[in-house]
């Protein structure tokens, strides 16, 4: 099974102000990340808001990335829901427009607690998508699914056919790196932590991943991967801190869903504000947001049309 090599995007979902989906932007988008050294795309995940998005959303979203991505950018779609019956038409569907792959994180409710009801789970929804790689999305800070990675490995190598790794989105670098290795290194384990990325290069492995402030900072995190491979550490070292200086930023104003999504705005793609329950930023916020990030000559460095 295919690799992936490099960073996969998660983008923002565009919305009117009336709360609509706003499919227009997304063709812009695309051509922006691909611009910018993305290898694709992994929507309607955390960053998409994907589970404020009706079914009917998510696919027409789905539909849409596939229409405009750029000729070998991979489009990947989240099909995780609280409905494990809804998950498998998602995927289904992602499967029949032609999607390079699927993923799902664990459903924020009902928790889950073991490692055998979340390998029932990713199995009952890989299967509605039988010719597609599938990640599970291991991001325990959203849905308290705090399991050993390791041990769900374990559990779904030779079950799930088409079981293709981890979206790997928590603070352990060592167990990343342990599952990186496992059965020299079967499974495909994207790194989802923008602020580690040098730390996962480090230990040996790390080949791609899939990050949120790559939507505008994605120039410099790709720029951390090049300069690495070419020897030049204090390059990547250099990409990495001012990269952890632009999330210190937007931890200011409720993370990357709520704060990142509106630099998009300040950077020149307006993709409209957040759902409910989101707090939207105020214009006083986004002002002063501007200011931080103009302190660091943020807007030198990031992420061009």
């Amino acid at each position: 099974m295919e690799k992936i090599i490099g960073l996969i995007d998660a983008p923002f979902t565009p919305f009117y102000e009336n709360g609509e989906v706003n499919y227009e932007p997304i063709e812009a988008y695309a051509k922006m990340l691909a611009k910018n050294g993305l290898k694709g795309v992994f929507i309607n995940g955390s960053s998409g808001e994907g589970y404020m998005l009706t079914e009917e959303e998510r696919m027409k979203l789905a539909e849409r990335w596939m229409e405009v991505a750029p000729e070998g950018f991979k489009v990947i779609v989240h099909v995780g829901s609280c409905c494990v019956k809804a998950s498998k038409m998602l995927a289904e569907h992602a499967q029949k427009i032609g999607a390079w792959g699927i993923g799902a994180m664990a459903p924020p409710f009902p928790k889950v607690g073991r490692i055998e009801e979340l390998v029932k789970y990713c199995e009952e929804i890989a299967a509605g998508a039988p010719n597609l790689p599938f990640y599970y999305y291991h991001i325990p800070a959203f849905n308290g699914a705090f399991l050993p990675m390791t041990e769900l490995l374990k559990a779904v190598d030779g079950r799930i056919p088409n079981f293709a790794g981890i979206k790997y989105t928590y603070e352990s670098i060592y167990e990343y790196n342990q599952c990186r290795l496992y059965k020299n290194g079967k499974f495909d384990m994207l790194h989802g932590q923008d602020e580690t990325i040098l730390p996962s290069l480090a230990m040996g492995g790390a080949q791609g991943g899939i990050g949120g402030t790559t939507n505008y900072n994605g120039i410099n995190l790709v720029g951390i991967i090049d300069a690495w491979k070419a020897g030049d550490i204090e390059k990547a070292r250099e990409l990495q801190n001012f990269s952890q200086e632009v999330i210190n930023v937007i931890c200011h104003y409720r993370g990357n869903i709520v704060g990142g999504k509106r630099i998009m705005k300040l950077i020149g793609l307006d993709l409209g504000k957040n759902r409910t329950p989101f707090q939207n930023m105020t214009d006083e916020e986004e002002a002063r947001m501007k200011a931080e990030l103009e302190a660091i000559n943020f807007f030198e460095r990031c992420n061009k049309f």
